[in-house]
């Protein structure tokens, strides 16, 4: 049902090649250089720019990629859910942050899928940017995201509170105080999450708000993966500024310590993001249960 043409679009935008395009969707590249044309004459704009290292999209190409991206997506997601309505199969691509894959989100996803034998999850692991672009092209059915979104398309329910914390080696000299401060933290190796994830910007904004720079802290190592930083950290190997949710199966089985630090309280909280016409609320309040049983579960001391 979606247009070859805007297939077309799409492939070449992503490979900057016609003659790439070509090859990926069996089609000769005059071919693809005429449904490209059709589509400029159709919509009236020019959609790419030859450029040294290959294609570029215009501002009107951009915009007609983003439409394509999200023809596509309806139209996979109509196929599948017309395949399942009789079965009585509810097919749901949820997106998560690199922070939510490390704490109770995923774990409590895998349970009520378990527990709902009709659900079906898919979890894809993407940057918060990422999530919501996709989000907002249909290519996922839910994200669960630090914050809100700006789009107001976009609805969100309140799934958790959380704030960040300096996670130390239990062998650190830190691990034996109540609270660290921004004077201790720069004496120590830092390791923090890349630029672009969410945990290092809300750092980095606190430290904005109090006159400070992370160029004045000893930052020796940069990773987007949470496990391969927390595996550092129990190595001693630095420490780290991390969501405490995501540390708290290491912190129940004594692994690491993590404190608070002076004078920033940085709080955020964590929504489960949707558009506004999905249909599957119950499975929104499904999951929110079974969440917050989990979590209180696992926060209750053990007997």
């Amino acid at each position: 049902m979606i247009d070859p043409k805007a297939e077309t679009l799409l492939t070449a935008a992503r490979l900057q090649s016609f003659t790439r395009a070509a090859e990926e969707l069996c089609l000769t590249q005059p071919a693809v250089s005429h449904h490209i044309s059709q589509l400029e004459k159709e919509l009236g704009a020019k959609l790419f720019l030859r450029g040294k290292n290959g294609l570029k999209l215009t501002p009107e190409g951009e915009l007609a990629v983003k439409y394509a991206r999200r023809m596509k997506a309806m139209y996979e997601q109509l196929k599948t859910e017309t395949s399942d309505f009789g079965k009585h199969l509810t097919k749901l691509r949820v997106g998560i942050t690199h922070t939510s894959e490390s704490n109770e989100v995923a774990e409590v996803l895998a349970r009520y899928s378990s527990q709902n034998p009709g659900v079906k999850i898919m979890l894809i692991t993407e940057s918060i940017n990422n999530l919501y672009d996709m989000l907002e092209n249909y290519e996922l059915d839910l994200a669960i995201t630090e914050g809100k979104p700006h789009n107001p398309q976009l609805h969100s329910l309140l799934l958790d509170t959380d704030y960040l914390v300096c996670v130390v080696a239990n062998e650190n000299p830190l691990a034996q105080k109540s609270m660290v401060t921004l004077e201790e933290i720069r004496r120590e190796k830092l390791i923090l999450r890349l630029p672009h994830s969410e945990t290092r910007n809300l750092f980095l904004s606190h430290l904005m708000s109090i006159h400070e720079s992370i160029d004045s802290f000893n930052v020796i190592l940069e990773v987007d993966n949470i496990a391969t930083i927390k595996d550092c950290i129990r190595k001693d190997l630095g420490i780290s500024i991390l969501a405490k949710s995501a540390c708290m199966d290491e912190l129940r089985k004594g692994k690491i310590t993590v404190l608070p630090i002076e004078n920033l309280s940085m709080v955020r909280q964590t929504n489960i993001v949707y558009h506004e016409d999905f249909s599957h609320s119950e499975v929104l309040q499904g999951f929110l249960d079974l969440y917050h049983k989990s979590v209180g579960d696992a926060a209750s001391p053990a007997k």
